[in-house]
């Protein structure tokens, strides 16, 4: 009789218990990071997927608030009461505990009754805006798993934006936009997380739900993070797998779930009419109970244990990771690279381990320029890491660009790979080849590329003359200067002084004065070897 009440009372509490608990308490089977099975070569480990078990995340925040002279009490003021804003007789002092509400009380650890809460200073300097932002910091990455639920003492505020960061507070984004007028706050249209889906869970809106005014029994603002998840897992959570599928391959939609600060903007306070009472003004302020925010400690599922020690989080990394978020391989653990671990497939997931980077073995030949291997999955092949003394390649038997093998070194001398040196004005680039010649520009030559060949002359490089002493003479009385140019007399003009500065403006003619000058003229040259000729053909003349 005893065994049969028990088993009815037993399928009751079953029953009950799955009507109350819309979702499910374990995220999944992630709580062990390896396990010993036995093989046919003994006993051996089997790795898995592993993430710590979710928390409350406050316990381990530092808060911000700015500006930071914005609780009230100092110096101690009157406010209204909750529930008749018209009778303000209630006090706020700092220096008498009894009286004070500093940002500490916004966290309920102890459930206290009646509730402990922060409280800000008054609207006492209107029409200036009033306005609030809380910081929450945990100085570590972590991972949401439940809805983010701020509790207000006082009225909902009328605007409030919930953000998110994912550098420690460098850059915001926003969560979600609240507001009793999205269009006039925000110039958003409002939405709930009903009008999303799959395809739009990234989206940041602006919700009405939550901002209702001054009434005392409106009290909490929530994050869905759960409706959210639902959309993938249904709406009770059980398919995970598609949840943890959709984890794994999307990378925006894991980091949607993943801060490492909170930032709660407080706009407006609850004003609850169209208008502010300015003859009440004690009447607005934030006031803030309890804050909850449930998540885990994001290790890449290479962890189980997060521990919070001279106020940090860190993991204890498994998988032979490391970092504070299990984010690299250990040392001489770098056999491949590092990876997070996998949800799928469901239940273990998939490890991803770390393995022994490959060393002091027959394959791993490094001709002492480098003492760690490690193995390519994709290639199936060793290669040697970070050479040194200037070489690279599978085993370090080659030299890096810039460098040429020193023929008279064995592959393991430290000076087995000699500096090229190519001159960089003269050089196309800084390579060389194996004997150490460089590839010249044109007119450039040497084993440096730092000599000139015949009819070029060194001037940021390399240049081909303009004129010389041998072949491009500078005519009609001009000068070679550095090879480069021509100085030309006043009269002369262009690149070797054969041109007439007067004929470019067209001003040879007589009378203008700008004549060439005797030499210039080649009938004037001719008549001196003329005259002689003319004169002994022609005949006497007789007066």
């Amino acid at each position: 009789m005893y065994l049969s009440r028990f088993l009815s009372i037993h399928a009751l509490w079953v029953t009950v218990s799955s009507v109350m608990q819309p979702y499910p308490l374990v995220w999944g089977h992630y709580d062990v990071c390896k396990t010993q099975i036995y093989t046919e070569e003994g006993k051996v480990w089997d790795y898995m997927a592993c993430q710590p078990e979710s928390t409350d995340m406050t316990k381990y925040l530092k808060v911000k608030l700015d500006p930071p002279d914005i609780t009230c009490g100092d110096p101690p003021e009157t406010f209204c009461a909750m529930g008749n804003p018209y009778m303000c007789n209630n006090e706020c002092d700092a220096s008498t505990p009894e009286l004070a509400h500093p940002p500490e009380l916004m966290f309920d650890f102890e459930g206290r009754h009646p509730s402990t809460f922060w409280q800000s200073a008054t609207w006492k300097e209107y029409p200036k805006p009033l306005q609030v932002n809380i910081t929450l910091s945990w100085s570590k990455t972590i991972e949401l798993t439940d809805n983010i639920v701020i509790t207000f003492e006082s009225g909902r505020p009328d605007q409030m934006i919930l953000e998110k960061s994912l550098d420690y507070g460098r850059t915001w984004q926003p969560y979600q936009y609240y507001a009793t007028d999205c269009l006039d706050a925000f110039h958003m249209d409002p939405k709930s997380v009903k009008d999303l889906s799959q395809h739009t869970v990234l989206e940041i809106i602006c919700t009405e739900e939550y901002s209702t005014g001054y009434t005392t029994n409106s009290k909490i603002i929530h994050f869905e993070i759960k409706d959210r998840f639902a959309f993938f897992a249904g709406p009770r959570l059980r398919n995970m797998a598609s949840l943890y599928g959709q984890l794994d391959t999307t990378k925006k939609l894991r980091d949607f779930f993943t801060v490492t600060d909170l930032r709660i903007r407080l706009l407006r306070p609850a004003v609850g009419e169209i208008f502010v009472d300015e003859l009440h003004l004690a009447r607005y302020f934030y006031a803030i109970s309890d804050i909850k925010v449930r998540g885990r400690c994001k290790c890449n599922l290479h962890a189980t244990v997060c521990v919070y020690d001279n106020s940090k989080l860190t993991c204890e990394c498994e998988h032979n990771t490391t970092g504070p978020d299990c984010g690299k391989c250990k040392k001489n653990y770098q056999g491949r690279p590092w990876s997070p671990g996998s949800y799928l497939p469901i239940p273990k997931g998939t490890a991803n381990t770390c393995i022994p980077s490959i060393s002091s073995i027959g394959n791993c030949e490094c001709f002492g320029h480098s003492n760690r291997c490690s193995y390519i999955d994709l290639l199936n092949t060793v290669i040697c890491v970070s050479c040194k003394h200037n070489t690279r390649g599978q085993h370090c038997e080659l030299c890096r660009l810039g460098y040429f093998r020193n023929a008279s070194a064995q592959l393991d001398d430290e000076n087995v790979c000699i500096e090229c040196y190519c001159n960089p004005l003269g050089s196309i680039h800084e390579r060389c080849n194996g004997s150490g010649f460089c590839e010249c520009k044109t007119g450039t030559t040497g084993p440096k590329c730092d000599e000139c060949l015949p009819g070029n002359s060194w001037h940021y490089g390399c240049q081909p003359n303009v004129c010389d002493n041998e072949l491009l003479h500078c005519q009609n009385g001009g000068t070679c200067h550095n090879n480069v140019r021509c100085l030309c007399p006043a009269a002369y003009t262009g690149i070797l002084c054969e041109k007439l500065r007067c004929e470019e403006a067209g001003s040879c003619g007589s009378g203008s004065g700008q004549g060439a000058p005797p030499h210039g003229c080649p009938a004037l040259l001719l008549l001196p070897l003329l005259l002689p000729a003319l004169l002994g053909t022609a005949r006497p003349l007789r007066f």
